[in-house]
C-alpha cells in the first residue's frame, strides 16, 4: 500500500520539478501571476510533503527510507523557499488561496503541514534522558520546596492557636450539620416508602449506585487504538532492526570489496594511468603534470565535466538551495526503484547489490589515493628516466603569506569569540543554567492543541482593498513554517532562508506562551527563559550578563535544537521604563540581543522568541531590528469561536446534545479569547456536572454567568494592534502597495491568467 503510495508522489513530483524547471526560464513582469504560479506551487509541494512524511513513517525497507528522507528534506525546503518567495512579492505573512484551493479542488484542511514524526522519533532517548537529568537538578537543589517555603508568612505564637481553633470548631460545625442532614434524609426516606411503597426508594438507590460507579468501559480506550499503537511501535521496532542489519552490512560488504575486487581495481587504474601516460607523451612530445591531491588527483583526468548554465529571471524568484538534491533524489528513483522486481524482498529488508554499488565507488576513491602516490613517483622516474627532467621545488611564498593574514584574521575573530567557560563542562553549566531558572522545563504541548478554524473571506476582503486580521489556523502555519520545520531539521536549517528570531505579538490569552512551549514539544527543543523578570538580579554587572548570555548561547548551541524565549518582551526596548520597574533594569538585553543574533550561524539551531501583549510600549525600530519575524496573533473570530467551544467542551468530558447551541455560544462570545473560554468551560464542567449530563443535559445559559464576569478584547484594542503592525517594515511596506494606483487592474489580469495556466495543468 505504501510502496504504491511512495510510486504516485513521486509521480507527482517529478511532473511538478518538470513545470518548475520550465516556468523558471519564461519571463513574466506581474507580480499577480507569479504570486498565483508561486502558490499553485507551493499548494502541490504541501501535497506532497503530506503524503512523503506519511510514506517514510511508515516503509520499513533502510535504503528506501534514506532516499525518501533526502527527498522529504528537500520537499520541507522548497516549501520554505516558496513561502518567503511569496513574502517578499505580496508584503504580507498570510496568504489567502481560496481561488486556487477551489480550482484545484482541494479542501482547505489540505494545506494544514504536518510536523514530520521522525522530529522525536530519532531522538526520544536523548530527550528523555534530559528531562530526567533536569528533574533530578530540580529535585537536588530543593527548587520546589524552597517557592513553597517562600509561599508561608510567619505569625505569632497566640495568633496560630486562635486561628487553629477556628478551624476546629468550624470543622466540628461541618461534622454535626452533615450528620443532622443524614439523619433527616433517613427520616424522609422511609415516610416516602410507607406511603408510596419501596419503588421509589429502590429507584433512588439504584440512580445513586449508578452515580457512584460509571460503567466498567466509561474510561478505557477502544481496542482499535490499543491495536493500533501495537502496530506503530511493532513497526518502528522493524525500523529500528532493519536499519541496524543495514549499518552493519554497509561495513562487512565494503570488507569484502575490499578483499575480493581491491587488487583488481587496483591493477586496472594503474593501466589507465599509464595509459594516459603513454598517450600525452605521443600527442605532445612530453609527459604530464600530475593533478594534484587537492584536486581530485587522477579521478579529474576521467571525469566528464558537463557545466550548466543558468538564465536569470526578469522576476526575482530566489535561486532554490534544495531543487538540484530533490532532482538528484528523483533521478535515483527512477533508476533504481521505479522499474524494480521486489517480489523476493518480502520483509523488505536491505538490498545486497545497491550496497556492493555504492561501497564500490568508496573503495575505489581509497585506492585511487594509494595509486596516485604510487604513479606520481613512477611518473617522476619516467621523467627522469626519458627526458632527464629535473622535478623544480613549488614556489610558496605567495601561499604563506595568504596563510599568515589569514591565521591573523582568524586570531582577531578568536580573540573576539573567546571563550569564557573553556575550563568547564557542559553538564556543570547546563545545571548552573537549571538552579538559576535560566532553563527551563517546558509544557508538554502539541500544536494540534491550538485549535482554529481557517479564514474563508480572505480573498473577497483583499478584492475590496480590506487587510482582513488572520485566523488562529494562519497562525499556527506560520509557527510551524518559520520555528517547527527549521528547527527540527538540521539539513533544512542549513539551506533554508534562515529565520533567527521570532515575535509573536497579541493581547492576552490568545495562546502565544502556549506557541512556545509548542516549539519545544513538537522538536524536542530545550527551552531557556531571558524574560526581563526572569533575569533581574541574576548575573549583575556587565560582566556577569556576559556570562549569562555566553553559557546560554553556548549550552543552546550544543544541546540544539534550542527556544530563547523572551516574555513580555517590549519591556526590554522600554520607550521609558517605569518608575516601578527601575530596579529591575528590564532594558539590560536590548544592545545584546542585536550582537548574538549577528552570531548565529545557520548550522546553529537556535531560535529566539519574544512574546508581547503590549507591543507599542517599545521603541518601534529597535525591536523590530531584534525580530526578523513578526506574527500578529489576533482573537478568534466566528469559525475559531465555534470550533473551540466544540472541542474545548468534549475534550473536558462535555458531552454535545441538541440543547447545546454552539452557534449560539460562538456569537455571545465575540471578542473573547481562547484563554476566556476554556476558563469558563472548565469552570463548569465539575466532576459532578460531568456526572449529571444524562439527566440534565448542558445548556448554554450555564457557561453565560462566568462569561459576563470576564474581560473581552474590544475592537479598539484590536484597532491598536492592527495600527502598530502596520508601522513595522511589512506592514509598511504592504500598506505602500496597497496604495499604488493600478493595482486593482493589475491584480484582475494576473488572476485570469492564472486561472488559464492551472486548468490548463491539471
Amino acid at each position: 500500500m505504501y510502496n504504491k503510495m511512495w510510486h504516485q508522489t513521486q509521480e507527482a513530483l517529478n511532473s511538478l520539478l518538470d513545470k518548475e524547471s520550465q516556468k523558471l526560464v519564461e519571463q513574466e513582469k506581474n507580480p499577480v501571476y507569479i504570486f498565483q504560479m508561486l502558490a499553485t506551487f507551493y499548494i502541490k509541494y504541501v501535497q506532497i510533503f503530506r503524503n512523503l512524511e506519511n510514506v517514510y513513517d511508515q516503509i520499513v525497507h533502510p535504503q528506501k527510507r534514506l532516499l525518501i528522507r533526502k527527498i522529504l528534506d528537500g520537499t520541507m525546503g522548497r516549501i520554505l523557499e516558496l513561502k518567503n518567495d511569496m513574502v517578499e512579492l505580496e508584503l504580507s505573512e498570510f496568504h489567502y488561496f481560496d481561488d486556487i484551493l477551489q480550482d484545484l479542488k482541494l479542501a482547505p484542511q489540505q494545506l494544514d503541514i504536518p510536523i514530520p514524526k521522525y522530529f522525536l522519533k530519532e531522538k526520544i532517548e536523548v530527550i528523555r534522558e534530559r528531562k530526567k537529568i533536569l528533574a533530578q537538578i530540580l529535585a537536588d537543589s530543593g527548587l520546589d520546596a524552597t517557592s513553597m517555603k517562600l509561599a508561608i508568612k510567619s505569625m505569632p505564637f497566640e495568633e496560630a492557636i486562635k486561628l487553629i481553633q477556628i478551624a476546629e470548631r468550624a470543622r466540628q460545625g461541618r461534622l454535626r450539620a452533615l450528620f443532622m442532614k443524614q439523619i433527616h434524609l433517613q427520616e424522609y426516606r422511609a415516610k416516602q416508602a410507607r406511603l408510596l411503597g419501596d419503588k421509589v426508594a429502590d429507584s433512588g438507590a439504584a440512580a445513586l449506585r449508578i452515580q457512584k460507579n460509571p460503567p466498567p468501559l466509561f474510561h478505557q480506550v477502544s481496542a482499535t487504538i490499543i491495536q493500533a499503537e501495537k502496530v506503530s511501535l511493532l513497526r518502528s521496532a522493524v525500523q529500528l532492526r532493519h536499519e541496524e542489519g543495514y549499518r552493519e552490512a554497509l561495513v562487512t560488504i565494503k570488507n569484502d570489496l575490499q578483499q575480493t575486487e581491491g587488487p583488481d581495481i587496483k591493477e586496472s587504474l594503474q593501466d589507465q594511468i599509464r595509459q594516459w601516460f603513454i598517450e600525452c607523451r605521443n600527442l605532445t612530445g612530453s609527459f604530464p603534470e600530475y593533478p594534484n591531491v587537492e584536486d581530485g588527483g587522477s579521478a579529474m583526468i576521467f571525469s566528464n565535466k558537463t557545466p550548466e548554465q543558468e538564465e536569470e529571471e526578469e522576476w526575482k524568484m530566489s535561486r532554490s538551495a534544495f531543487l538540484p538534491s530533490m532532482k538528484e533524489g528523483s533521478d535515483v528513483y527512477k533508476d533504481t526503484w521505479m522499474n524494480k522486481d521486489e517480489s523476493q524482498n518480502f520483509p523488505q529488508d536491505y538490498d545486497e547489490e545497491l550496497i556492493k554499488k555504492e561501497k564500490r565507488k568508496e573503495v575505489e576513491a581509497e585506492i585511487r589515493v594509494q595509486v596516485d602516490e604510487l604513479m606520481r613517483q613512477e611518473l617522476k622516474n619516467l621523467k627522469l628516466a626519458v627526458n632527464k627532467e629535473i622535478e623544480l621545488p613549488v614556489r610558496g611564498k605567495k601561499g604563506k603569506k595568504k596563510n599568515k593574514g589569514k591565521k591573523g584574521k582568524r586570531g582577531k575573530m578568536g580573540k573576539k569569540d573567546k571563550d569564557l567557560t573553556a575550563d568547564r563542562t557542559i553538564e556543570s553549566l547546563f545545571k548552573e543554567l537549571v538552579e538559576e531558572g535560566l532553563l527551563i522545563q517546558a509544557r508538554k504541548v502539541n500544536l494540534s492543541d491550538y485549535i482554529g478554524e481557517y479564514s474563508y473571506l480572505g480573498t473577497t476582503l483583499r478584492h475590496v482593498s480590506i487587510e482582513p486580521m488572520p485566523s488562529l489556523l494562519d497562525v499556527r502555519q506560520l509557527i510551524t513554517l518559520y520555528g517547527i520545520l527549521p528547527l527540527g531539521s538540521a539539513a533544512v536549517h542549513e539551506k533554508a532562508p534562515l529565520v533567527k528570531s521570532l515575535l509573536l505579538a497579541g493581547p492576552s490569552g490568545v495562546g502565544k506562551k502556549m506557541l512556545v512551549h509548542t516549539i519545544c514539544t513538537e522538536t524536542g527543543a530545550n527551552l531557556f527563559n531571558l524574560s526581563a523578570a526572569n533575569i533581574a538580579g541574576k548575573y549583575p554587572g556587565k560582566n556577569g550578563l556576559q556570562m549569562m548570555l555566553h553559557m546560554v548561547f553556548k549550552v543552546a548551541r550544543q544541546l540544539q535544537p534550542s527556544v530563547v524565549w523572551i516574555e513580555d518582551t517590549e519591556k526590554t526596548f522600554y520607550k521609558k521604563v517605569p518608575n516601578n520597574e527601575k530596579m529591575n533594569d528590564p532594558k539590560r538585553l536590548k544592545k545584546q540581543l542585536p550582537k548574538i543574533l549577528k552570531l548565529l550561524r545557520p548550522d546553529d539551531r537556535v531560535l529566539i522568541v519574544g512574546t508581547t501583549q503590549r507591543p507599542f510600549d517599545a521603541e518601534l525600530q529597535s525591536f523590530c531590528r531584534a525580530y526578523q519575524k513578526i506574527i500578529l496573533v489576533p482573537r478568534p473570530d466566528y469559525a475559531s469561536r465555534y470550533v473551540l467551544w466544540k472541542q474545548i467542551i468534549q475534550r473536558n468530558g462535555g458531552v454535545l446534545t441538541k440543547a447545546l447551541n454552539i452557534s449560539c455560544l460562538a456569537k455571545v462570545t465575540d471578542g473573547f479569547t481562547q484563554g476566556n473560554i476554556v476558563r469558563v468551560v472548565k469552570g463548569v464542567l465539575t466532576d459532578r456536572r460531568i456526572r449529571q449530563q444524562i439527566q440534565k443535559p448542558l445548556t448554554p445559559a450555564e457557561f453565560i454567568p462566568l462569561i459576563a464576569g470576564m474581560n473581552p478584547v474590544y475592537k479598539e484594542e484590536e484597532e491598536c494592534f492592527k495600527n502598530w503592525y502596520a508601522k513595522t517594515p511589512l506592514g509598511r511596506k504592504r500598506f505602500l502597495s496597497l496604495t499604488v494606483g493600478g493595482r486593482e487592474k493589475e491584480t484582475e489580469k494576473g488572476k485570469k491568467k492564472g486561472k488559464k495556466e492551472r486548468k490548463k495543468n491539471m
